[in-house]
Parts: structure tokens; C-alpha cells; sequence
């Protein structure tokens, strides 16, 4: 068997190949092209295994090089960095390393979605997006308002029935008229995109059944079982629940020595995606959910309002785990 460490970068890939015993077979740097992969690839000693860190640039490497190799894996860059840090460092020092971490089974491994995964993924991270770039529209047309000194009604502002209107009485000058106009028709195009965008994801084969299981949970809306299903992916790649709860970024890091354990805020290794959507969900879901209320409410007894909502939400996780594992709708226990 042969190992291969790969460096990743974005116009040249560096490669170090090892022997089971640690001898260097090759070393040497390749164009970022998938031509170039693989013409390569079809020269290399087989069978092989490689590894690389999971960069920006991991997924469309690792879709060229998996039907060569008997297995391709992905590293952790945290983990990895910490691992093989030292005094010196170049990229092939680090396809050195990755292949050595390789060959003695000591590679920190991470879940390489799958392509259609991955595309889901850049879809909804889009919308997503563009929901952002609503609400900054939003906010700039509010803003832009009261710097001309203009009183509106807050809860219809962002109406085209109340906008335009009050657009057309608005006494102001020919640029901040553009101004309204202009953050208006952005505002109007990234929601219509977003509904489009949201829409076709709802549509998807691997979607739509497993998104409507996951709406009956009480509490769950539609945003929340779909970030659920497209940051999650597999579900078999968590054992327990703890695991599940810790990617959501919904535990606290530890720090323990001599006996001594201190605990810290959320960590910040996490899906930030996931955490952030259940979050939400965990301040709106009390509302919808009698067992979630009770819960909140006795976190908030101790007078931990944030922690309640961190514990709302980690009582989300189970529930979506456990309907997501059955494959049947939500019943209440």
C-alpha cells in the first residue's frame, strides 16, 4: 500500500508518496487542474491511499481522485495544524506530514459530503445570503428616511401597497429618491430569489419527505427542518447525541487539568450555519411547544435567559435527531 499527502492550494497541488514503511517514493507539484489530477493519477502505484486538509478547495479534488484511490480522506485543518505544527514549515514539509499522519492511522478525519450534498449546501448558504442582503435593504431605506426627517409606519415601510405611495408624496431631492428606489428593487430581487431558491430546495427528492417529517415537531418550521437536513446530510456519521449537539455548537468548551475542569462559552468549533438557525428556532419554538415552554421557563427561573435558550435548543436537536433516525412523524412521549 501506498500513501499520498496532498497540499491543496488554489493553482498547484503538492504531493509526497510513502512506502508502509515510511520511504519516499515521489514527491513533487502539480497544476490545480482536473486534466492534470488526472493524468496523474493514472501513473501512480497502485493501491494507494491519500489525504488532504479540508479546504475551499477539497470537493472537486476529492471527486477527481476517488475513482483511483481505495480510500481518499479528508483532514480536520484544526486538528491537523495542531498536530503537526513545528518550527519549520513549507508545503512539502506539510504533504510530508499528512502522509505520514496517513500511514500510521493518526489522520483527524472529517465527512466529505458528497457532490450533490455539497450543492445543496451552496444553494441554501445563498439564500441565505440573500436574506441578509433583504433585511441590509431593508435597514438602509429606514435609515435613509429618518436622516431626511421623514415619519413612516414601521410594520408597513417594506409593503409595496404603503411604499410606493408614500414614495410618490415623499418631498426629497432627485438622489436620495434614487437612493429608495434603488435599495427598494434590491430588496424586492433578493427576496424573490431567495422564495425561488427555497422553493427548489423544498422540491428535491432528498429533501421533501425528510423536511416534512421533520415540520411535525412542534416548533420546527420550515428553515429549521431544511438547514436540519442539508448541514446534517448523513445522519449515520454521529453515534451519539453529545456528538450531534457539540457540531451544532451547542456545548461549551472544556478546559480540565489536575482534577480541575473549567468551562468556557459555546465553542467556536461548529457548524456556525446550524447553530445559528436553531438558535432562532429556540427563542420562537416555547411559543409552539408546551414541553419547550416548560423547559425555558425553569432555565429562566435561575435566571440564565440565554441558557435556557442554548437548552431549548439542544432539546431541539434530540428531537430532530430521533424523528430523523425513525423516519416517522413526531410523537409526543
Amino acid at each position: 500500500m501506498h500513501y499520498i499527502g496532498l497540499d491543496v492550494h488554489k493553482q498547484s497541488i503538492v504531493f509526497c508518496i510513502k512506502t508502509g514503511d515510511g520511504e519516499v517514493v515521489d514527491q513533487g507539484t502539480l497544476e490545480a487542474t482536473r486534466s492534470a489530477l488526472e493524468e496523474w493519477a493514472a501513473t501512480l502505484p497502485q493501491p494507494w491511499q491519500g489525504a488532504m486538509e479540508a479546504t475551499q478547495f477539497s470537493g472537486w479534488i476529492h471527486d477527481t481522485l476517488s475513482p483511483y484511490a481505495d480510500d481518499l480522506a479528508v483532514a480536520h485543518p484544526a486538528d491537523l495544524e495542531a498536530i503537526t505544527k513545528a518550527k519549520k514549515k513549507s508545503d512539502t514539509i506539510d504533504a510530508d506530514k499528512v502522509s505520514d499522519l496517513l500511514r500510521i492511522d493518526m489522520l483527524p478525519r472529517v465527512w466529505m459530503p458528497p457532490r450533490q450534498w455539497r450543492e445543496l449546501r451552496r444553494l441554501l448558504r445563498y439564500r441565505n445570503r440573500l436574506i441578509e442582503q433583504a433585511v441590509w435593504h431593508k435597514n438602509r431605506i429606514a435609515t435613509a428616511l429618518m436622516e431626511l426627517g421623514e415619519p413612516y409606519v414601521k410594520s408597513k415601510l417594506h409593503t409595496k401597497s404603503y411604499f410606493y405611495p408614500f414614495l410618490d408624496k415623499l418631498e426629497t431631492g432627485e438622489e436620495d429618491a434614487f437612493l429608495l428606489c434603488a435599495s427598494r428593487d434590491r430588496l424586492e430581487e433578493s427576496e424573490r430569489l431567495a422564495r425561488t431558491i427555497e422553493k427548489k430546495l423544498l422540491r428535491h427528492p432528498l429533501l421533501e419527505r425528510r423536511v416534512a417529517l421533520l415540520q411535525t415537531i412542534p416548533g420546527v418550521g420550515v428553515m429549521t427542518a431544511l438547514t436540519w437536513a442539508i448541514e446534517i446530510g448523513d445522519l449515520n456519521r454521529f453515534h451519539t447525541l453529545d456528538q450531534m449537539v457539540s457540531y451544532c455548537g451547542l456545548c461549551a468548551r472544556l478546559d480540565e487539568s489536575a482534577g480541575k475542569a473549567k468551562r468556557g462559552p459555546l465553542s467556536k468549533r461548529r457548524n456556525r450555519h446550524l447553530q445559528r438557525v436553531l438558535i432562532e428556532a429556540a427563542k420562537l419554538a416555547p411559543r409552539f411547544n408546551e414541553e419547550l415552554a416548560a423547559l425555558h421557563a425553569k432555565e429562566c427561573e435561575r435566571g440564565h435567559r440565554n441558557r435556557a435558550t442554548v437548552q431549548v435548543a439542544r432539546a431541539l436537536v434530540a428531537r430532530l435527531r430521533a424523528v430523523d433516525a425513525r423516519g416517522t412523524p413526531y410523537e409526543k412521549r
